[in-house]
């Protein structure tokens, strides 16, 4: 296998572990609260949301850092670091009840998470320049792909550990591996699945002076690069774009089991067409990558978000097979700008592609936090149809603003 693709799959495959631990935290922190360790509802959602935002804070801070030694142990320890503190964090809730000795290290495990996405990002583009579009959208892709499984190998591995873990002889004499009624053991065993990803990108990210000589021969082949200097206006709009599609698309998709559960769907319908939004987003990045490494980057950003508007305003007015359509069309072509954004930072800053891409991706993740905030708060005043209808306008606008970034950054390899 050519160099180049070993480097895509090695941090693909890293992006993967991750995002399959980071999103068991949820399913965990719902057996623990059940079976082990009382929590509120408050609990539970602050310590998802304080470890998503420092994952998200701590990116910028990091991809810094890849830029200066290409990243190697950064992100292979950075993986590391995330599972085993993810893994302590159930061990001491299993054992000492306390939630704020589990609340720690299950908050400051997303400092390695914050880590693995610059470096993965980076060596993405990098991996073959001329098609940076579309490799990063593969690296997104097995992100989306590790959040779907994480919830459900969680989910089955508990549910197998604890076949009955709230009937009456559980609770009566406990069943779990540490003295309680609910046994976490496989949630601990499963994290050394983790290791072969370390190993991988530990072995085949580029060393620190193989990396410097890469950036060297790219400086040498691009004119004037002494002149480079960090476009504030361009990075400006792309922050505004960045604002507006977060607030939309990620902060609308919390809500869309309840706009449907509103309607009278029953769990399994809305858990399927919030899953097909998901899917669809993920999916869609690779046809629109493959379309921004061909055509104007812009003009494909533009019209995966102008054209997604539509099926978000119609999205809360229709029943059946059709709002399936959808939500898979609201899904799939605003989720198809995600990789994009990232591909139009790292050219706005060329040779500082890890800073670039911890920047935005840091920038994504906390609107995406916001935006579900904000969408909770404005759907009480006006009602959760209204919302979405104001969601596709600020999806509208974003794309348009989309046209407004520079067309192509200087040096940047032709396209094929």
């Amino acid at each position: 296998m050519p160099r180049h693709y070993r480097l895509l799959w090695s941090v693909c495959i890293g992006h993967l572990t991750n995002d399959i631990f980071a999103s068991m935290a949820p399913v965990l922190l719902t057996f623990l609260a059940a079976s082990i360790m009382p929590m509120s509802n408050i609990q539970i959602g602050l310590a998802v949301a304080i470890a998503q935002l420092l994952g998200a804070v701590s990116q910028p801070f990091f991809g810094i850092r890849a830029d200066r030694t290409g990243g190697r142990w950064l992100g292979s320890l950075g993986l590391l670091y995330h599972v085993v503190m993810f893994t302590l964090s159930v061990a001491i809730a299993a054992i000492t009840r306390q939630y704020w000795l589990m609340f720690v290290p299950m908050v400051i495990a997303s400092i390695g998470s914050g880590a693995l996405h610059p470096v993965g990002a980076l060596h993405s583009a990098e991996s073959l320049p001329r098609r940076s579009a579309f490799h990063m959208a593969i690296f997104f892709l097995m992100g989306q792909t590790g959040l779907a499984l994480g919830p459900a190998i969680a989910g089955i591995l508990l549910e197998w550990a604890n076949p009955d873990p709230f009937g009456a002889m559980a609770k009566l004499v406990g069943v779990s591996h540490f003295g309680m009624q609910g046994n976490v053991t496989p949630i601990i065993l499963v994290s050394l699945l983790s290791l072969p990803a370390v190993l991988l990108m530990a072995s085949t990210i580029p060393k620190h002076h193989e990396h410097h000589a890469a950036q060297d021969k790219r400086k040498s082949e691009r004119e004037n690069v002494q002149r480079e200097s960090l476009p504030l206006l361009a990075f400006f709009i792309l922050g505004l774009i960045v604002l507006l599609r977060g607030l939309g698309q990620q902060g609308s998709v919390a809500f869309v089991p309840v706009l449907f559960e509103q309607k009278g769907w029953d769990p399994a319908a809305y858990g399927t067409i919030t899953s097909s939004y998901w899917i669809a987003s993920a999916v869609s990045g690779l046809i629109f990558g493959r379309l921004a490494d061909r055509f104007d980057r812009r003009l494909v950003m533009m019209l995966s978000m102008l054209f997604s508007a539509p099926a978000f305003f119609l999205l809360p007015a229709y029943e059946g097979a059709f709002a399936y359509f959808l939500a898979v069309a609201a899904g799939g072509l605003s989720g198809g700008a995600h990789s994009l954004i990232v591909v139009m930072a790292q050219d706005l800053i060329p040779m500082r592609k890890g800073f670039a891409s911890g920047a935005i991706l840091g920038f994504i993740f906390a609107t995406g936090a916001i935006g579900s905030l904000a969408i909770g708060f404005i759907s009480d005043q006006i009602g959760l149809a209204l919302t979405f209808q104001i969601v596709a306008v600020m999806i509208a606008v974003a794309g348009i603003l989309s046209m407004l970034l520079p067309r192509q950054a200087k040096g940047q390899p032709a396209r094929e």
